[in-house]
């Protein structure tokens, strides 16, 4: 829940830095059907139907983060995607090492029977990319969550402002050109370097 609410933050934040929402429009993200099918088969799988056949939604939990990978793969030259792809990446490698859930930290509740994408897990391998990251009981949205998923939400929140104008736009290019080299083939709108 807490990366949902960061994601719309991080829009509502491209308005009030004088972005423009509506050059989102402009961004040509391929194969948006899979990212769309794997987040919906996780809520089906998760909030839906989560008393189901403990091994079909271990499958179909995989099945989700492999529609996720074909995604970041067909846009890998837009801005900020490789930054995106780590961080779901990281949240794969640690999920497929510990038998389909993500390891998480022993302070959140869990419903007994029901599959969970993110639980406490009995000698978890790579924990610390797992759900180990808190906020704590008590405080508004309180969860768990991961290094992937911050890695995440900052992609995301990079791409838009990329994507909307935001006046520190060159300076998250600049960034983006230090961390992966110069980048004449990425895909921002507006951009002279569009492809």
């Amino acid at each position: 829940m807490i990366v949902v609410v960061l994601l719309a933050l991080a829009l509502v934040s491209v308005p009030l830095t004088g972005g423009r929402l509506r050059l989102l429009g402009q961004l040509d993200l391929r194969g948006m059907w899979l990212v769309t099918s794997g987040f919906g088969i996780q809520y089906v799988v998760i909030s839906v139907v989560p008393s189901i056949d403990h091994r079909i939604a271990l499958g179909v939990h995989l099945l989700s983060y492999a529609l996720a990978a074909a995604f970041f793969v067909l846009n890998r030259r837009v801005a900020w995607m490789w930054l995106i792809g780590v961080g779901g990446g990281l949240n794969l490698l640690a999920i497929a090492v510990n038998g389909g859930v993500m390891p998480a930290s022993d302070c959140n509740v869990f419903a007994d029977g029901e599959f969970a994408n993110s639980r406490p897990v009995a000698n978890p391998r790579l924990l610390p990319l797992g759900d180990v990251l808190a906020i704590p009981d008590g405080w508004p949205l309180a969860n768990v969550f991961s290094v992937g998923d911050v890695m995440l939400v900052v992609g995301v929140t990079l791409l838009l402002h990329a994507t909307c104008g935001r006046r520190a736009t060159a300076l998250a290019a600049a960034a983006d050109e230090l961390v992966v080299g110069p980048r004449t083939d990425a895909i921002v709108p507006g951009s002279q370097a569009a492809a």
